[in-house]
């Protein structure tokens, strides 16, 4: 599985060393780097300003703005890691097409997501 998202999730795990050098928090568990805090904080409110992003996976890879956005996301992140082993580094294309076609039928690229769904689905919130 490693292998088949190693696309994806080298260069995420540069980027979390290399923000674990600006103060950004590291650690492994199941199989995931998590990287939160320091400098993620303001990168992660970058990608998208309209919507900020409190967490992101990014392979076998998870970035978060705080340690409190990393706990309160984590279950809803490993769901997308599972959707990342299951579509390797076609993932990230799947994901825009499927923000895509939710705002084709009307809806909201991110609440309508077909991933998204999946992933609230498989861990709701507070779970």
């Amino acid at each position: 599985m490693y292998l088949w998202v190693a696309p994806v999730s080298l260069p995420a795990a540069a980027l979390a060393v290399v923000a674990g050098t600006f103060g950004s928090s590291l650690a492994w568990r199941e199989g995931v780097l998590e990287a939160s805090g320091g400098v993620l904080a303001g990168l992660l409110r970058l990608i998208c300003p309209p919507m900020p992003i409190a967490a992101i996976t990014l392979g076998h890879v998870v970035l978060a703005r705080t340690a409190a956005d990393l706990a309160r996301s984590r279950r809803h992140e490993l769901v997308h890691v599972r959707q990342y082993e299951r579509w390797g580094p076609f993932f990230p294309p799947l994901y825009l097409l499927a923000s895509l076609a939710a705002l084709g039928r009307g809806g909201h690229p991110y609440l309508d997501n077909h991933f998204e769904q999946e992933a609230r689905r498989l861990a709701p919130p507070g779970s």
